[in-house]
């Protein structure tokens, strides 16, 4: 991603209709100094790495660091991608379930956007976890 892409979720689940309003904030570094301002009003993040490769906990602190500028309590979601790559995979669930935990996360999830697996569950999950938050 390059710069920052919007899109639109729309979930079906325990009779809740849900629009997730997803804002893609992409890596590049030239575009940090704007993301303060993107994550104003954030009531959730997703955190995606790459499973071919192992995270540097630099990075995964200063994601978190900008996602929880507003809200310190936000939830995130760690999503591990490309696990269709089997052969390839550096960070096992345990690696992960370790940067879930050190950072407060709220769950880990694999995902493949190659084979779709786990994709939808990440969005469905973090919709369940924003309308719980929101009736209490």
């Amino acid at each position: 991603t390059v710069g920052v892409d919007f899109f639109t979720k729309e979930l079906n689940f325990d009779n809740i209709h849900c629009s997730l309003q997803l804002w893609d904030l992409g890596g590049q570094k030239r575009f940090r100094y704007l993301l303060e301002n993107y994550v104003m009003g954030a009531r959730g993040a997703l955190l995606l790495f790459d499973l071919t490769m192992m995270p540097k906990i630099g990075n995964i602190l200063e994601w978190v660091n900008i996602v929880r500028l507003h809200d310190i309590n936000l939830p995130i979601i760690l999503v591990g991608t490309k696990n269709d790559l089997e052969d390839f995979i550096a960070v096992d669930d345990e690696d992960a379930t370790h940067i879930k935990n050190t950072f407060n996360m709220i769950d880990y999830i694999k995902t493949s956007a190659k084979t779709g697996f786990n994709v939808e569950n990440v969005f469905e999950r973090l919709a369940k976890i924003l309308t719980k938050i929101s009736k209490y």
